[in-house]
């Protein structure tokens, strides 16, 4: 069974001509890129290009450019990085929908004393840059806000919230693991600090990271213990990640038409017809600006880990908008800060799709959508009330 691939917001399939690219420096040239000797060097070159191509799709410059092991990573750095840089400062503002790499980090801070500001979103997913200005005070180091949600694909406006940031003498980091890639960022024209990037959403691979600092801003490293990325994060280079990535945001800056293009028109038309043939859906997030790739779609009166597993049976894969999947009954924290109600909520599912997903996977996904949906509902005594109607 071949799969219908619809989980790129989780992971993406590694470009062919990223995996190439990455190749030789395996088992051919496999020297460490801070050697003295040549073919060392014949790497370092390499890394270099690798980084200048992470810089031209971000709008940067290549010495603002750290390259790390994943997102994660990244966010936890840049957020550590200013608590050190400013220890008088103990307050972090950040929203209830970012990725845990973020949450989790600035919710652990509160058991040592910093003061966490968690801005709430509307039922549209965004957020309120009136509440983020009354949240700003003298005591706050750093705002970490995520570019586009995960979940929802929800876009903040993040340039006009780090222009608010920066007023107030804070720094501003924004989780745009999700954005990079899908539409334009110009880094040399905005307030953005700190960003954060992870390679195997953008079709390289897994292990690899970016964080972007820019020229000027203080920072002080996560990983200590040697002189790799000027200072900013010891450890030996994963070299052949490095080069894919480069690739892959060079690839990614040449297809951003296409994300923009055929992928929206792709996302859209599965959600028009899905929402046409399925009664009681609603977009989450459909009010207001998304990414191109990303459709999550509630239905009422069905548990999302059932859907899941049928569209699994049909090689259609997906995620849930809820947490189920993981042995709770609680839908997401994203969801649960919309305020989406639990009915829906509980039934959420979303679909991302890639520049590799194609028409006719759409077709199939139409095709076998809604009768899952109205056996699930046959199955469920709200559903059948509903149905019975």
């Amino acid at each position: 069974m071949k799969e219908i691939y619809l989980d790129n917001n989780a992971t993406t399939r590694v470009d062919e001509r990223v995996f190439e690219e990455m190749r030789p420096y395996f088992c051919e040239l496999y020297g460490n890129p801070s050697s003295m000797h040549f073919f060392g060097g014949q790497v370092q070159k390499k890394v270099d290009e690798a980084r200048s191509r992470v810089a031209a799709l971000l709008g940067a410059l290549p010495d603002e450019i750290v390259f790390t092991a994943c997102g994660t990573e990244s966010d936890n750095a840049a957020i550590r990085s200013a608590l050190e840089v400013f220890p008088e400062k103990r307050h972090i503002i950040t929203s209830r929908v970012e990725h845990p790499a973020v949450l989790t980090q600035c919710r652990n801070l509160t058991k040592r004393g910093y003061r966490v500001t968690e801005l709430n979103v509307d039922g549209n997913g965004q957020l309120d840059l009136k509440e983020l200005e009354a949240a700003l005070d003298d005591d706050t180091v750093i705002v970490s806000l995520m570019y586009a949600n995960n979940e929802t694909g929800v876009i903040f406006p993040i340039e006009e919230a780090a222009k608010m940031v920066k007023a107030k003498g804070a720094l501003f980091h924004t989780d745009a693991v999700q954005a990079v890639g899908k539409i334009p960022l110009n880094m040399a024209e905005s307030a953005i600090d700190l960003l954060s990037l992870s390679g195997h959403k953008l079709h390289a691979p897994k292990g690899v990271g970016v964080l972007y600092v820019r020229r000027g801003t203080p920072f002080r490293p996560l990983l200590v213990g040697g002189h790799q990325e000027r200072g900013r994060r010891a450890g030996t280079e994963n070299t052949a990640s490095i080069i894919a990535m480069g690739k892959a945001c060079e690839l990614a800056h040449l297809h951003m038409p296409e994300e923009a293009g055929r992928v929206r028109e792709m996302r859209d038309r599965l959600e028009r017809e899905l929402t046409a043939l399925i009664p009681n859906t609603r977009i989450n997030g459909g009010g207001t600006n998304r990414l191109p790739n990303t459709l999550s779609i509630a239905m009422e009166f069905v548990e999302g880990e059932g859907i899941l597993l049928l569209l699994s049976e049909k090689g259609i894969c997906a995620s849930s908008g809820s947490a189920c999947t993981s042995g709770s009954l609680e839908p997401s924290h994203v969801l649960r800060a919309m305020g989406v109600p639990f009915t829906c909520a509980h039934g959420s599912i979303r679909f991302s799709l890639s520049r590799f997903t194609t028409d006719a996977e759409i077709d199939a996904v139409i095709k076998e959508l809604p009768p899952i949906i109205s056996r699930l509902r046959q199955m469920s005594p709200f559903g059948r009330e509903f149905l019975n109607k």
